[in-house]
């Protein structure tokens, strides 16, 4: 925890006050406490947190800040896991909590627009009334924000077959660092006017521009779900499985991988029935209609059946399946209870070298004698290696930040990528340079100077110190 940032002049707090009103504006140290941490356990207090409700007042706090210098932190709930949300050089906490409503729904052109408080599971609630659903659906989604789910380019189970939030927005507002209305992409599904600044602002953490309001995309709700569960010896039988899987054309709309411990810390949580001699579980999902999601399941069987396969069945009922999916999501506050400190990392890999990863990994872990937990999105290639230590144990503390510096390498050597949706906040920061060249983070850095001259956006994330 950190409160050394030096206290806003009365300056700027008139400003700040001025902009939302006495009410909405918070700088008694005891009421920002709440606001200083996320879900990453990091702690910096800010000097005042803002409460708007609408664009204009976002457009006003910004160029207050801006004018007089004062570092600014965007905030939905706090669900972020890599520190992105916690302000870092103190200043103001700009709360989007109350920006919470859906501005239109039109079920005829597949689209919500919302401001960027809105929950996820609000905007899945109203796009089910509609027979329609948003594709992203992090395990957060029941309270996090539609803001913050762009800001970190959230992902989640179905994106294996429905994509990230990029590719789920068709436009957004947003107000720049120096207090610029930025509207961006279209109402359409097609629109190829100027530059993507779309795609750009999404997954940049809020260091570019703060998202008030999102147009997002919806897509026909399938009617139909079939899960699977495919039990293998071994992780590497599981993980060529996988390729399998993703290398014939009936894509599913979910494939979450286990390791043997994520196997065992599910059936703690709730006894399902996985076979004795699990050494690692595919949970396969397919949806679709009921003349096609037959055929797609018998392809989707057909393909994880193969050398390793202790069992393959399909869940008796919808009961069943939530209680399955009810156990994988459970998997990380239970490593969490495990062990106090837990490096939680999203890297991905192109599908094909899942294998050659996940072998990895286990080697490393029993190279540093740490013991390393794998899950996640395996469709997509993205696996949540979680690196587990006691913090009163200072010689496993020690050996952390080697491990995961051999676990980053390993994971470009492979031509992956060091977050797949969690994002960069503080965590990956100092390690972006490893996968992105000189030249095109000297460019990275341009383009956030033009957004953001000043630099007051959410400062000390997303990019390296020059």
């Amino acid at each position: 925890m950190s409160s050394s940032t030096p206290a806003l002049s009365a300056a700027a707090l008139a400003a700040l006050r001025q902009a939302v009103g006495a009410g909405a504006l918070l700088s008694d140290p005891a009421d920002c406490l709440a606001y200083g941490y996320d879900n990453s356990r990091r702690m910096v207090l800010p000097q005042a947190v803002a409460f708007a409700t609408s664009h204009p007042q976002v457009v006003d706090l910004v160029r207050a800040c801006h004018r007089h210098g004062v570092p600014l932190t965007a905030r939905g709930r706090g669900t972020n896991t890599t520190g992105a949300s916690v302000p870092l050089a103190g200043g103001l906490v700009l709360s989007l909590e109350r920006m919470d409503r859906l501005l239109e729904v039109s079920p005829g052109d597949r689209l919500i627009r919302c401001q960027a408080g809105a929950l996820n599971g609000t905007v899945q609630a109203e796009a089910a009334r509609h027979a329609l659903f948003w594709a992203p659906d992090p395990t957060s989604a029941a309270y996090s924000t539609v803001g913050g789910n762009l800001a970190c380019g959230a992902g989640g189970p179905r994106a294996v077959k429905y994509g990230t939030a990029r590719d789920a927005v068709l436009g957004l507002k947003a107000v720049s660092g120096d207090g610029r209305t930025l509207v961006v992409g279209a109402s359409t599904t097609k629109s190829v006017v100027g530059y993507d600044l779309t795609r750009l602002l999404i997954g940049s953490e809020g260091t570019l521009a703060v998202i008030t309001e999102a147009t997002l995309k919806l897509l026909p709700k399938p009617s139909q779900t079939r899960l699977l569960r495919a039990a293998y010896a071994d992780v590497r039988s599981a993980a060529e499985a996988v390729a399998r899987i993703m290398g014939q054309p009936a894509t599913p709309s979910a494939l979450e991988f286990m390791d043997a411990e994520a196997v065992r810390l599910a059936e703690n949580y709730r006894p399902t029935g996985i076979p004795a001699g699990t050494g690692a579980l595919l949970l396969i999902e397919a949806d679709g209609e009921p003349e096609t999601l037959p055929a797609a399941v018998r392809a989707i069987t057909a393909a994880a059946s193969g050398p390793g396969l202790i069992e393959l069945r399909s869940a008796s009922d919808a009961t069943e399946a939530e209680t399955l999916w009810a156990c994988r999501k459970a998997l990380s506050p239970s490593l969490r209870q495990l062990a106090p400190k837990k490096v939680n990392e999203d890297v991905a890999v192109p599908v094909t070298r899942l294998p050659a990863l996940i072998e990895g990994v286990q080697q490393l872990s029993a190279q540093h004698a740490l013991k390393i937990v794998c899950f996640g999105h395996a469709g997509n290639g993205n696996i949540h290696v979680n690196i587990l230590a006691n913090p009163d144990d200072p010689a496993q503390m020690a050996r952390i930040e080697a491990c995961l510096h051999a676990v980053f390498r390993l994971v470009l050597s492979l031509d992956g990528t060091l977050s797949g949706e969690h994002g960069v906040g503080i965590d990956k920061r100092d390690y972006v340079g490893w996968e992105v060249a000189a030249d095109t983070l000297a460019l990275m850095r341009a383009i956030k100077a033009q957004f953001d001259p000043r630099g007051i956006l959410n400062p000390g994330k997303a990019l390296p110190v020059a």
